[in-house]
């Protein structure tokens, strides 16, 4: 089951929370930009690092994935908090979208 999780962080990039905003199916969990801009400002953050696995061991992004990363990162700049990175976890790898300079 994908699990997505967003670390919520202040000005000096500390960590202020960490929430899970979305539970799916073996292959899909649906991050809605509203509900993730809604958290980010109750928890009155200044950057936010997402985070979700892939069940199927897949490190490589989807073509999903690099367009919704585009629509969160969007959606967030309209209240000025940076979306600093995406990672997509596998049983035994991590990619970091912003490494991939894919954000």
């Amino acid at each position: 089951m994908e699990h997505c999780i967003a670390l919520y962080l202040d000005n000096q990039l500390r960590l202020i929370e960490c929430e899970e905003i979305a539970k799916g199916t073996i292959n899909q969990a649906s991050i809605y930009p509203r509900e993730l801009l809604k958290s980010a400002l109750v928890h009155h953050a200044s950057a936010v690092i997402l985070a979700h696995n892939h069940p199927s061991g897949i490190r490589e992004p989807s073509q999903a994935d690099l367009h919704l990363t585009r629509h969160l990162k969007q959606a967030l700049q309209l209240v000025d908090i940076r979306l600093l990175d995406h990672l997509i976890i596998t049983a035994n790898h991590a990619t970091s979208l912003a490494e991939r300079s894919q954000i």
